[in-house]
């Protein structure tokens, strides 16, 4: 094993570029094709796939590679290195992921980015009828925006995210924080599991709801 990586990473430059691709693996969940900060990491790990598998394998990881989408993401095979959102969080991805399915049957064209307004979310959180329902204020979606856009998920084009008009793109790697075969099995996974949140009792308001996000 080692003799394969002494084949590639035979440089100093050689391990600093891997270096960084693991990190950003590790630190940012998923690497994309279409995002220019990452472009070069994702074709870097796509051309030495077998490499970062067995490097990942060694520490409890695996590398899901989607070249259709676009998407190097990684999760890991022990349970653990999850992320662990509260409520608003919660509700606050599983309505971009709807979003995002609902914009993309729209999209004549795989190359188009899916693009949402502020506003639209606003929409289907209102939408939402929930018993103790957190407040989702100007602050909440200041913080709502820099955690899915750190994690490659979501990004601001406008950079005021208050405003009804702000643009934010949301990327394909929101589909791969939780796999699924069939987009239409998942577009109706991903309502029953809004719809169990609109039915929720108000009990257990401070418990976090985990969702693995790599």
């Amino acid at each position: 094993m080692f003799e394969e990586f002494e084949k590639v990473i035979n440089s100093v430059a050689e391990k600093e570029r891997f270096r960084v691709a693991a990190n950003k693996l590790l630190n940012q969940c998923f690497l994309l094709k279409k995002k220019e900060d990452t472009r070069k990491d994702y074709i870097y790990v796509r051309e030495n796939k077998e490499l970062f598998k067995m490097y990942f394998d060694m520490i409890g990881y695996s590398v899901r590679i989607n070249e259709d989408q676009g998407v190097i993401a990684l999760s890991s095979d022990y349970d653990t290195g999850r992320m662990q959102f509260n409520k608003m969080e919660s509700i606050f991805l599983l309505i971009i992921r709807l979003l995002y399915i609902e914009k993309r049957k729209e999209i004549s064209s795989s190359y188009e980015e899916v693009i949402v307004l502020m506003e639209e979310i606003r929409e289907k959180y209102s939408l939402l009828k929930i018993k103790n329902k957190p407040n989702m204020d100007k602050g909440t979606e200041k913080g709502m925006i820099s955690i899915f856009r750190r994690y490659n998920i979501i990004r601001n084009i406008d950079s005021d995210v208050n405003q009804a008009d702000c643009r934010i793109i949301i990327y394909p790697s929101v589909l791969m924080a939780l796999t699924v075969d069939d987009i239409n099995e998942f577009y109706e996974m991903t309502e029953k599991k809004l719809q169990s949140y609109a039915r929720y009792n108000g009990k257990n308001d401070d418990d976090d709801e985990k969702n693995e996000e790599n």
